[in-house]
């Protein structure tokens, strides 16, 4: 009977992988600032090095901000969210596909970087909500 309650399971559920605060859309807006940054810096730049300089490390930036978002689209928000929310998927997909136009795929114009960035505010803006709810 001691052994029995020893290796017995405990059932948990959480709406997240961890507790709450591993979570936040900030990781994903700090990239897209670099990314519209460096639209920006390259637009005030002939130098044709800085400006390579400038594409590579813009994409590397576009692909975090798409790697922070598909975390909370895929780890954070869960089926009451998106029924709460149904714009939210679109939203993310939204997003994702501006991370790419804005980053490894798309123009050095920082209108594309501040895209992403208004993508962002809105994700954070139900972000938090579901966080004040829980």
């Amino acid at each position: 009977m001691r052994l029995t309650r020893m290796f017995s399971a405990v059932e948990a559920t959480a709406h997240c992988d961890l507790p709450c605060g591993v979570y936040d859309p900030a990781q994903a807006r700090i990239e897209a600032e670099s990314v519209k940054g460096i639209q920006e810096k390259y637009q005030g730049n002939e130098d044709p090095v800085f400006r390579t300089r400038a594409i590579l490390i813009k994409e590397q930036r576009a692909e975090l901000v798409k790697h922070h978002l598909w975390v909370l689209w895929t780890d954070y928000f869960k089926p009451p969210h998106f029924e709460k929310y149904p714009q939210l998927h679109e939203l993310f997909n939204k997003a994702t596909k501006q991370a790419g136009a804005a980053g490894g795929k798309g123009s050095m114009d920082p209108a594309e970087g501040q895209k992403l960035l208004d993508y962002i505010a809105e994700i954070d803006k139900i972000f938090w909500e579901t966080k004040a709810a829980a």
